[in-house]
């Protein structure tokens, strides 16, 4: 996938391309990081690349079964969890699960077909806003890109903390591009 989101033919295209755009460049933080790594604090921050992924996941999927008329009351014990990996998983599971859940993001809003679907605001956590009785799904889509972009911002720096690697690089990596005087395609230390 490269650096930037492809021609937008309407609104939700857009959204949703944006949407997959910061998940991939999210995941490429975790390119060629050990299961030790994926868990690492390695900044003043607690967070890690693995769990800042787990995060985003969990996000997605609480926004999204919100929008199916699935939401449950918050349980604030399971959204510390999602902060970050449990011993055994890993992050090939990781991202099979962030795709399920974007697969079931991109059926939703395909199935709905309307972006300005209300959703009710859930008035029982303190960060969504008093005034307002309902959420667009247009405004879940841009939360869930600004939520995910805010992440992949911290990940990044988690991950250049680690061994220096950053963002082009990785991608180029990832992606196998040949080297050029501008980029060099990151490699673990020898």
């Amino acid at each position: 996938m490269p650096g930037q989101v492809g021609p937008i033919s309407n609104e939700q295209d857009g959204l949703l391309g944006y949407l997959a755009q910061m998940r991939y460049v999210l995941k490429l933080t975790a390119h060629g990081l050990t299961p030790e790594q994926l868990r690492a604090t390695p900044s003043a921050s607690s967070l890690s690349v693995g769990g800042l992924i787990k995060h985003c996941a969990s996000t997605e999927e609480n926004w999204i079964s919100t929008v199916r008329g699935g939401h449950q009351k918050p349980d604030f014990a399971a959204y510390q969890e999602n902060f970050a990996l449990a011993g055994g998983e890993t992050i090939e599971e990781l991202f099979a699960r962030y795709d399920r859940i974007a697969a079931e993001t991109e059926k939703t809003v395909s199935e709905i077909g309307d972006l300005g679907f209300q959703v009710p605001v859930d008035h029982s956590v303190p960060w969504n806003r008093p005034d307002l009785e309902h959420f667009t799904l247009r405004w879940i889509l841009l939360h869930l890109i600004q939520e995910t972009a805010r992440h992949t911002g911290h990940a990044d720096i988690v991950r250049e903390s680690i061994d220096g690697a950053t963002a082009f690089p990785l991608m180029a990596a990832a992606e196998r591009w040949p080297e050029t005087p501008w980029l060099k395609p990151w490699r673990p230390a020898a």
